[in-house]
């Protein structure tokens, strides 16, 4: 299926390709299924007559690598990893996930398009291609790009045949030593051919800004860059409702760029609240005739940063409650899915997170959509390396060719989102150090200031004392600390901007569901199992426990938020197991690479989450074998005070106070004797009255299996997803906290079985293959749709249990 996007008047029509009488002035295709790839070196694929019968049939987004299989050989690295503290290299086995990403892949697209007509101008835009991309049409390259993570368009006017089959071919590279966490492979995002007139406007052409911003009006500046002379630029502001709100006429241009301010009566302002948005219709003419006609959908809000009292949205003052997220989506690997990453931000949303920070690359179209819709602030990031390297064949090696072409385009592409409201030039860049450094990121500064002067420039920094000493820190619009809290008052007194960004903050490690006695605080501790504390106390030597970032995001008012690593698992990095095989994704995540929240989202959310109460009690109460040992017990709850019950028995009442940074936000009761039955927790108001209770109780053998999908209606459009969390129960209905039951699943209907994860970091169970086991009771499956609508039914089954059957719904 070809979709094809029409662009004529109001008229928006999305649909099969076929032959119209409309007069359309842009039309967008999407190329999404009928794709041909193969993962190898074929030279001769860029011909038109190329054989690939026996290529894999694939749909765009496709990420090759992510149907595995694990292996420890693939991408091993022999590294000591400098900002960690290392000094002698050591053997990092799945450091970029294990899976078969190195290698030259090939992908070949045969189209027609017969509305483009010779004297037209076509484009076509991969919004993401993994990597270094070649791309060739009808047997001539028509161009190339180097930068895996970002958005490009090429001109193909003169290549593309009219009203006859077309013969697209993409070549690949994915060099081994290039990353630091799994990349993804192939053509991971959307890829769409844009046809338009010559005198048109051009791509990403148009900038909206919202300069003046108050409660009786608003002044909205569009500048528009076109192609082609005598014309008139007419724009409509249109509300969410689609009403009318204000239209403008330009008849003048500056060069080839219309610039125009249209006020906005008694706006709706954007925040992560109130994610109002408004779009401009930009309609393009020559004479009466229609040129060209693009809609641009923006929000009206403005941005603040100032010494001493920080940050601020719509004139008020409030701190970033963020998280770091990486590219990849678990299970779906690095192709892109808006479904997925809906689910991703509704998660984060209960857990009361306002930000995400793009980690440490250029955000996906969709995920800003999705920000913009959701309502989150958006931390934009470029690079993770400059001009020095990390790795060795990373992108070090296109920074002085390619970092301005790269800026330009991070900021064109997007830059009308009003849910960004910082660039970031970096990520913990070597080039911290020495006078060389301090010239590079003033000059990455710069080039975003030219492109876009409304949003200010932060850099990641963890050689904090690096930059104190070059002035490194103190060029940037936000100096960005990663850690290093015990420098956050002297770089806060040394640099002259009057605040403090934790651009990166905690880095605790845990596992969903596992818990490790005695509970003490420790930093790289390994385990025999492969898996880190949900006690939440272990981090790295490098990073600390949250309880650590709450008390200088509390206390000290120049310090503007902070960006949590991380909100989800991702693959790769499986940092402090990197060394330990079969460790193959993260343990930072403040939920697991199924999505499913761990302690720690209780912890955030008790503390972010202001319209809703927490109470959350950990560990689970299923210990044979521990019977009368310690077995602390902690409550994650945004009460101050809380009682005890074990079997009925009250172990006393725990408030929080200061005498640490935990017993300020955690109450804790470390000295239980575990005995089996019901661990109750009851939660008091100010006034001491009860007011909330939580139980957990010792369950019996696996019983039953339960299903629970986040959506039970999903979209007839062979894309949408439903996210169905599997657990395990006894015969009473109470959870099984340490199942680990083989499941096998089965979809039949309108609709197909897509992947599943457990967010086990050790398990090397594929994704993609209809079997796995529970990791501590849990796991997810992931149901797909077709392009038909009906229904479709999930069908779970397990040895010695009651299978479980669900029936989903699409449209």
């Amino acid at each position: 299926m070809i979709k094809i996007h029409y662009l004529a008047g109001l008229l928006i029509i999305s649909q099969l390709l076929c032959n119209t009488s409309l007069a359309q002035v842009r039309i967008i295709t999407e190329l999404k299924d009928g794709w041909k790839f193969n993962k190898g070196s074929h030279k001769q694929a860029i011909q038109p007559n190329f054989n690939d019968q026996d290529w894999q049939t694939v749909s765009i987004p496709h990420d090759w690598a992510i149907y595995g299989p694990f292996d420890k050989e693939v991408d091993k690295q022999v590294v000591a990893i400098e900002q960690n503290g290392e000094k002698i290299p050591s053997e990092k086995t799945g450091r970029t996930g294990s899976l078969p990403h190195v290698g030259e892949g090939w992908y070949r697209k045969t189209f027609r398009l017969p509305h483009f007509k010779k004297g037209q101008q076509a484009l076509i835009l991969f919004e993401g291609a993994m990597s270094e991309p070649k791309v060739y049409l009808n047997g001539q390259q028509v161009g190339e790009w180097n930068y895996g993570y970002n958005y490009f368009y090429l001109d193909i006017s003169e290549q593309l045949l009219t009203d006859q089959q077309n013969v697209l071919a993409v070549q690949l590279n994915n060099r081994e030593l290039s990353s630091r966490w799994y990349p993804g492979a192939g053509l991971y995002r959307n890829v769409s051919i844009i046809v338009k007139n010559k005198e048109s406007i051009d791509q990403w052409g148009t900038f909206i800004t919202t300069p003046v911003v108050s409660e009786e009006f608003a002044k909205v500046n569009i500048k528009t860059n076109i192609a082609g002379k005598g014309l008139v630029l007419i724009t409509q502001l249109m509300d969410a409702e689609g009403k009318l709100v204000a239209i403008d006429t330009a008849k003048q241009p500056f060069g080839q760029q219309f610039e125009q301010n249209i006020k906005v009566p008694r706006p709706r302002l954007w925040s992560p609240e109130t994610p109002y948005l408004y779009h401009a219709v930009s309609r393009l003419y020559a004479g009466k005739e229609l040129k060209d006609e693009v809609s641009t959908r923006f929000g009206i809000r403005s941005i603040s940063y100032q010494p001493d009292t920080g940050f601020s949205l719509n004139g008020k003052n409030r701190k970033f409650k963020g998280v770091c997220l990486h590219h990849d989506l678990g299970p779906l690997g690095a192709a892109i899915n808006k479904a997925a990453l809906r689910r991703q931000l509704r998660i984060l949303k209960d857990m009361g997170c306002d930000a995400i920070r793009s980690s440490h690359n250029m955000p996906s179209l969709e995920q800003l959509e999705l920000c913009d819709e959701m309502g989150f602030m958006f931390l934009a990031e470029s690079f993770d390396e400059w001009a020095k390297p990390k790795v060795k064949n990373g992108y070090n090696h296109f920074f002085n060719s390619d970092a301005e072409k790269d800026i330009v385009n991070l900021v064109h592409a997007t830059r009308n989102h009003p849910c960004i409201v910082m660039w970031s030039a970096g990520n913990e860049v070597p080039d911290q150090h020495g006078t060389e450094g301090v010239k590079r990121a003033k000059w990455l500064q710069e080039l975003f200031h030219r492109e876009d002067p409304t949003r200010p420039v932060t850099v990641g920094m963890d050689q904090v004392k690096a930059t104190l000493r070059s002035g490194f820190g103190a060029i940037l619009d936000i100096p960005g600390l990663n850690y290093r809290l015990p420098l956050y008052e002297e770089a806060y007194r040394t640099f002259p901007q009057g605040f403090i960004l934790g651009s990166e903050t905690a880095s605790t490690v845990s596992s969903r569901g596992v818990y490790k006695f005695p509970v003490v605080p420790a930093k790289d501790k390994i385990y025999a199992d492969g898996q880190s504390s949900s006690y939440d106390v272990e981090c790295c030597n490098w990073s600390n426990l949250p309880d650590d970032d709450f008390v200088l995001q509390d206390d000290k008012p120049w310090v503007i938020g902070e960006f949590v690593w991380t909100g989800f698992d991702y693959l790769g990095e499986p940092t402090p197991y990197d060394s330990h095989w079969p460790s193959r994704s993260s343990y930072f995540g403040i939920n697991d690479l199924a999505g499913l929240p761990k302690d720690r989202y209780y912890l955030y959310r008790s503390r972010w989450n202001k319209e809703k109460s927490t109470l959350h009690i950990l560990p689970h109460w299923n210990w044979p074998g521990r019977e009368d040992q310690p077995t602390p017990v902690f409550v994650y709850t945004s009460y101050d005070s809380a009682e005890l019950f074990l079997n009925g028995k009250s172990l006393g009442v725990q408030r929080k106070n200061h005498s640490s940074p935990q017993n300020r936000y955690r109450l804790m009761w470390m000295d239980v004797k575990y005995e089996p039955g019901t661990l109750k927790v009851v939660a008091f108001d100010q006034h001491g009255k009860p007011v909330a209770e939580q139980q957990v109780v010792t369950a019996g053998e696996p019983h039953k299996i339960v299903l629970q999908p986040d959506r039970t209606t999903i979209q007839a459009d062979g894309e949408d997803i439903s996210f169905v969390t599997v657990s395990v129960v006894d015969k009473d209905g109470n959870p099984c906290p340490t199942a680990a039951n083989q499941l096998s699943f089965k979809v039949s209907g309108k609709g197909t079985y897509r992947a599943a994860c457990n967010g086990d970091a050790t398990s090397l169970e594929l994704f993609h293959l209809p079997t796995m086991k529970l990791f501590n009771g849990k796991l997810v499956v992931l149901v797909q749709s077709t392009h038909e609508s009906g229904t479709m039914e999930l069908s779970v089954k397990g040895k010695g249990l009651k299978a479980a059957k669900l029936m989903l719904t699409t449209n």
